[in-house]
């Protein structure tokens, strides 16, 4: 049944996922990890066990963000409304930079294809972020964690020091390492605990992920997927997954690793040639892609199999666009009525532009925007 997991596997512990392999004993958890400007640890250098996570080289001081601002956010009047939404707007030049200094009156915001006011404005230069990090651990993933633990590490590097971050792994079904905390070297030292074993159930990993984002202290939430593999065991299916993502106003991130449109090989049986594809080449891009699309977030595909510089890339640079986007907020008409409706947003003052955001919204069901604080201190 959508959206229903048991909670034990929510609250399992950060070593449950070695469990598995019969040791029978949690694993070391390694030193803290000291990440320069964050939680003001004031240390120069980033540690982690030998287990090749990163090296001192690749520890370099991170750049600079804007400084922290008042978190903004819409009234309670405004978002007790019924039919209230709100959703993340990146907006691009033609040449890929982000265009950050854009006001509420260069927007125009459409529902259905009517113009809706824009009741709520904030430009996200720093705002912080509740984000949920889900790591494809499943068996062909054994030589590529290394690399995936050092991009992680390249992705917290570039986050705001009030994001709260959690960390599930995935194979055969989604495991908790680290729940919500804004101690990002905690989450870093987790990161030796990710072994790769078994199958992938990506659509499961993913509808927790939402589910856990639920509980995240501020209205702007995010998923990170890396993946390298086909969805083969999950409960739900694609329809489940799509469904909440709509429900929520949540942006999924992802990066495949492998080839989206392997080559055909052949392999001799009883003498006769078959034609197939090697399964752990196979990365579901189109899915990934899919759900990025409907939540106004970014699919990357790394399609060479051990570029460990792409995969750092892509990590910092979608953890950089969380601090060049926007979030308008805006009351959909006639809330009784439900249903998802198609949402389009504009900036006629530049034309030219790119600007990305969510598919539609869910209007009706239990509103992202109305249960974004209900969980947080705000």
């Amino acid at each position: 049944m959508a959206g229903v997991f048991c909670l034990a596997t929510i609250a399992a512990p950060a070593w449950a996922q070695q469990s598995m392999y019969g040791q029978g004993q949690p694993p070391p958890i390694s030193a803290p990890v000291v990440i320069p400007g964050h939680q003001g640890g004031g240390g120069s250098t980033l540690e982690l066990p030998s287990s090749g996570v990163v090296h001192q080289n690749q520890t370099n001081i991170p750049p600079p963000q804007p400084p922290q601002q008042d978190l903004v956010i819409p009234t309670r009047q405004l978002r007790d409304q019924p039919g209230y939404q709100q959703v993340t707007v990146t907006v691009t030049q033609p040449n890929g930079s982000y265009l950050t200094d854009l006001q509420k009156q260069d927007f125009k915001l459409y529902m259905d294809g009517q113009q809706r006011p824009i009741e709520f404005f904030r430009q996200d230069l720093n705002t912080p972020v509740s984000v949920g990090i889900l790591v494809d651990t499943s068996g062909s993933m054994e030589p590529k964690l290394p690399q995936a633990r050092a991009a992680i590490m390249e992705f917290l590097r570039n986050l705001n020091d009030r994001d709260d971050v959690f960390l599930f792994a995935f194979s055969g079904r989604p495991f908790m390492l680290q729940n919500f905390t804004q101690d990002h070297a905690l989450l870093a030292s987790r990161l030796g605990l990710l072994h790769a074993y078994g199958s992938t159930s990506l659509y499961d990993a993913v509808v927790m992920g939402l589910t856990m984002l639920q509980r995240g202290r501020y209205d702007k939430r995010a998923l990170l997927v890396i993946t390298d593999g086909m969805d083969n065991t999950s409960a739900h299916v694609l329809d489940d997954v799509i469904a909440d993502a709509r429900r929520q106003g949540v942006l999924i991130y992802s990066i495949g690793i492998g080839d989206p449109n392997p080559s055909p090989v052949s392999i001799s049986v009883f003498g006769m040639k078959v034609s197939g594809s090697s399964e752990q080449d196979i990365v579901d891009v189109k899915t990934l892609r899919m759900l990025s699309t409907e939540t106004g977030a970014k699919t990357y595909n790394v399609q060479v199999v051990g570029d460990g510089g792409a995969l750092r890339t892509d990590c910092a640079e979608i953890s950089r666009e969380l601090r060049q986007q926007y979030t308008v907020g805006f009351l959909a008409p006639d809330p009784g009525a439900g249903g998802y409706r198609g949402l389009r947003v504009d900036v006629p003052t530049h034309p030219g532009v790119d600007v990305r955001v969510r598919k539609g919204v869910d209007v009706g069901s239990r509103s992202p925007a109305g249960s974004a604080y209900a969980g947080s201190p705000y």
